[in-house]
């Protein structure tokens, strides 16, 4: 279900994933030739993942009706509890709203190196109250809950970055080095470039 709802939202937001890839891909490479920056094909790999994050993001919370009602919600678990525990709309609803934010809090924590839940809270907080009052204004439903679990997804997040922190500072030094993260990113890449290939129909593969 909620890999049906990935897949339909990378079908339909694809064509500005591409333009936008190539814009920033240019901008970036210029700017590192011109500054004499030192490459390093993990780091930049993993800030495109971001913008495609941040494009599917967008378009799942605008374009794809995740709540089954509309209007406004002020109460806290109303819309929680409303749903059976491991039916569908559970999924979608519950778990798809934590787990859409698990990638903000991981990236975010990145970027800031942040050490405290406080760090990625308010960011989490003030994002998921944004994208409620847009959703509000373009006909969507204003829901507390969203809030609510949009944050303990990205909390979600930032012990995850915690957690792998941790974990690479105690592997063996060639686990840590650019090259082995270089190899895992490629890697990645190529699967990625294959699936989303067939996902549009070109079948280069």
């Amino acid at each position: 279900m909620i890999v049906d709802t990935l897949t339909s939202a990378i079908m339909d937001v694809w064509p500005m994933v591409v333009i936008f890839l190539v814009v920033v891909i240019s901008i970036r490479a210029t700017y590192i030739r011109i500054n004499h920056e030192r490459f390093v094909f993990y780091r930049e790999f993993w800030n495109l993942v971001f913008v495609i994050y941040a494009l599917l993001l967008f378009q799942l919370l605008t374009s794809t009706e995740i709540n089954t009602n509309s209007g406004l919600n002020l109460v806290p678990f109303t819309e929680i509890f409303r749903y059976k525990m491991g039916s569908k709309l559970f999924m979608i609803n519950v778990i798809g709203n934590i787990l859409i934010f698990v990638p903000f809090g991981y990236f975010v924590s990145g970027y800031v190196k942040a050490s405290k839940v406080s760090h990625i809270l308010f960011i989490s907080l003030f994002t998921s109250l944004t994208v409620e009052l847009v959703q509000l204004q373009i006909g969507r439903s204003f829901d507390i809950d969203d809030i609510l679990l949009n944050v303990v997804g990205s909390i979600a997040g930032f012990l995850l970055f915690i957690g792998l922190t941790a974990i690479k500072k105690h592997l063996p030094r060639i686990f840590q080095s650019d090259l082995f993260y270089n190899l895992i990113c490629i890697v990645v890449f190529v699967l990625c470039f294959v699936y989303f290939t067939r996902l549009i129909g070109l079948g280069w593969f």
